[in-house]
């Protein structure tokens, strides 16, 4: 099975603010470009996944116009990671203390009060595995980069994280997207 992982656009949001989990609008112009070009690379696609947040759903709408055959099925599992109270600040105001209590406890700490990456990793996990159980040959997730970030991590079969220097520091731009091969799923 071939996963396709497509970012949002970009955010109408100045560089270097955390915005997670939170609901901030995509660039409409940049949404239409890329619904454009993805509605003219993708194949034919029996799964069509899309994160709860409007960035997203605005794309899958936008890839929807110009492929009236994709239909997205919201799934929260793809939903981007939840940095707390750190939403919507800018990163290098959240402090270095604040950022070393993260990075020393990678896995389990709540970054801002929010999820754990081993959560975050936990219900990535799940959409993995409940896709490549659909036994089709193409999927699409309308995501985000945490959540690419972290299906790469998974397939990657790396064991449990535990250093913040494990993570993927390889990103899809915003409004780009990546295709991965997925293993059979053994009954």
């Amino acid at each position: 099975m071939r996963l396709w992982l497509v970012r949002h656009a970009a955010v109408q949001l100045a560089p270097g603010i955390c915005y997670g989990a939170s609901d901030v609008p995509a660039d409409p112009e940049h949404t239409a470009a890329c619904a454009q070009r993805l509605a003219q690379a993708l194949p034919e696609m029996p799964a069509v996944r899309c994160s709860p947040l409007g960035r997203c759903r605005n794309l899958a709408d936008a890839l929807q116009a110009r492929r009236p055959g994709l239909q997205a099925a919201i799934d929260p599992r793809l939903a981007e990671m939840d940095f707390g109270h750190w939403e919507g600040q800018p990163w290098d105001g959240i402090g270095a203390a604040a950022l070393a209590a993260w990075t020393d406890d990678f896995a389990q700490h709540r970054p801002g009060g929010g999820e754990p990456l081993a959560e975050f990793l936990g219900r990535v996990g799940q959409a993995l595995q409940a896709t490549a159980a659909l036994g089709v040959p193409q999927a699409l997730w309308i995501t985000h980069a945490g959540v690419i970030k972290a299906v790469r991590w998974l397939l990657a079969d790396a064991g449990p994280i535990t250093r913040a220097d494990q993570w993927p520091t390889d990103s899809v731009a915003c409004g780009d997207w990546c295709v991965l091969e997925l293993p059979a799923i053994r009954g």
